[in-house]
C-alpha cells in the first residue's frame, strides 16, 4: 500500500506539470494528500527502529495539508509553484525508484564509494552481499535511502521553483548535487564506522530495539545524521537564495501564506470554543 502512494502522488505530479488543464489543481491536490498519506503509513516502520524526526514531520504534515489544499482550490499562485518544486523533484526521484537497474545502479556505486572511503581512512569493511557492509559481526545495508538522492531531487526541485538564468541553475546544480552527494558518503562512513566499533551504545531503554549493538546504529544514523542532514539542507537552501534571489521572496510569499491561513484556523477554534 505505500508503495502505491508513493506512485500514485508521483503520477499526480507528473500530471500537474502538464499545463494549460482544469484538473491542475486537482492533480496536486492528489499528490499531496498521496505524501502525507505515505507518511503515515511508514509510521509502524520509524516506530520500530525508535526513529522519532519522520514521525514528527508526519504530525506537522497535517496543519501544512490544510493550508495547501485549501490554496490549491482557490488556485493560489504560490502553492502552485511550491507544487511545482514537488513535481520537478519527483522527476527527478522517479527513475531511481521505479527503474529498478538504474536504482540499483546508484545503490552499488554508493557502497562501492562508500567502502573506498573506509579502507582509506584504514577502515576495510566486507559485503555480505552486493549492499550490505559488514564489519566485526555488525551489518549495514544500503538503500535507496542511503544515495541521497532524496536531497538531492528536493534541492534541486527548490532551485526549479522560479524562473532562472542559465548560470543561474549550473550554479544551483553545482552547489546541490556534489555537496549533498559527498557528504552523504562520508554519512555513510561515520553511520558504518560508529555502528560496527560500537561507539554510542546510550540508553538502550529509548534507542534500543532489542537487536544487538542497536543504540549505536540509533545515535549516529537516527539522531546525529539527521540533525546534520536538517542543518545542511538549510544551509544549502540559503545558498540557493544568494544564488537565485527570487526563491527568497517566494519563501517569504510562501511563509506568510501558511502563517496567516494557520493563524484563521486557530482564530476559528477559539471562535468556536467560546461560543461555546
Amino acid at each position: 500500500m505505500k508503495e502505491y502512494l508513493v506512485l500514485i502522488s508521483c503520477i499526480a505530479f507528473l500530471a500537474f506539470l502538464i499545463p494549460n488543464t482544469r484538473f491542475r489543481k486537482y492533480f496536486a491536490v492528489v499528490g499531496w494528500v498521496s505524501i502525507v498519506g505515505f507518511l503515515f503509513a511508514e509510521l509502524p516502520y520509524y516506530f520500530s527502529i525508535n526513529n522519532f524526526m519522520y514521525p514528527t514531520i508526519a504530525l506537522l504534515s497535517l496543519p501544512f495539508l490544510y493550508v495547501t489544499l485549501r490554496a490549491l482550490l482557490r488556485e493560489d499562485s504560490r502553492v502552485f509553484q511550491l507544487s511545482t518544486i514537488a513535481a520537478v523533484a519527483f522527476l527527478i526521484y522517479a527513475p531511481f525508484a521505479y527503474v529498478v537497474p538504474l536504482g540499483d545502479w546508484l545503490i552499488a556505486t554508493v557502497v562501492g564509494q562508500t567502502s573506498w572511503m573506509l579502507s582509506s581512512v584504514g577502515y576495510p569493511v566486507s559485503h555480505v552481499t552486493w549492499n550490505i557492509i559488514s564489519r566485526n559481526g555488525f551489518q549495514t545495508e544500503i538503500i535507496l535511502a542511503c544515495t541521497g538522492i532524496q536531497s538531492i531531487a528536493i534541492m534541486l526541485g527548490v532551485a526549479a521553483g522560479v524562473k532562472t538564468t542559465l548560470r543561474q541553475k549550473v550554479l544551483a546544480f553545482l552547489l546541490v548535487f556534489p555537496t549533498i552527494y559527498v557528504l552523504n558518503i562520508l554519512r555513510n562512513v561515520f553511520v558504518v564506522t560508529a555502528y560496527t566499533q560500537q561507539w554510542f551504545p546510550y540508553l538502550p531503554e529509548i534507542a534500543g530495539n532489542g537487536e544487538l549493538g542497536y543504540e549505536s546504529f540509533f545515535w549516529a544514523h537516527n539522531v546525529l545524521c539527521e540533525l546534520g542532514a536538517l542543518i545542511l539542507l538549510i544551509a544549502i537552501a540559503y545558498g540557493l537564495f544568494m544564488i537565485i534571489p527570487g526563491l527568497g521572496a517566494f519563501a517569504d510569499d510562501l511563509f506568510r501564506l501558511y502563517r496567516n491561513d494557520l493563524a484563521d484556523l486557530v482564530g476559528w477554534k477559539r471562535e468556536s470554543s467560546s461560543a461555546r
